[in-house]
């Protein structure tokens, strides 16, 4: 299920009082089941230029809702309640393999380290849980 929320081009997003933005997507921030509701608001605003409206998968939950996820995500596939990610936790490191779980909002990263994209990607194919 996917859900939208408004969001600054320069980052941020709306707050529920509406009138200023997060850094960081969490509770506070305006959320909407779907787009059309999302725009019914957008509308109100005077600042709308300022805005715009984005939509939230559950493949990209990760650098949402997962705040302790530090790093560049690759790629991303679910398995059950499980978001399974490719991060590179800065620029350069080995890449790993992060469980998100949906539930819990747990993040656990494998202990497996990876060199290149062909390694991390032929583990990320075979991934299970």
């Amino acid at each position: 299920m996917s859900i939208f929320a408004l969001q600054s081009p320069a980052g941020g997003f709306l707050d529920e009082d509406l009138q200023r933005l997060n850094k960081v997507f969490d509770d506070w921030c305006v959320q909407f089941d779907c787009i059309e509701d999302a725009q019914l608001i957008f509308d109100t605003l005077e600042t709308k230029h300022q805005l715009e409206i984005i939509e939230i998968t559950p493949l990209s939950y990760p650098q949402y809702f997962f705040h302790t996820l530090r790093g560049n995500i690759h790629t991303t596939r679910q398995i059950e309640d499980k978001i399974i990610c490719i991060i590179e936790p800065y620029l350069g490191a080995n890449f790993r393999i992060a469980v998100c779980d949906l539930k819990t909002k747990k993040v656990t990263l494998t202990t497996r380290r990876y060199r290149s994209t062909m390694s991390v990607e032929g583990a990320f194919a075979n991934f299970t849980l």
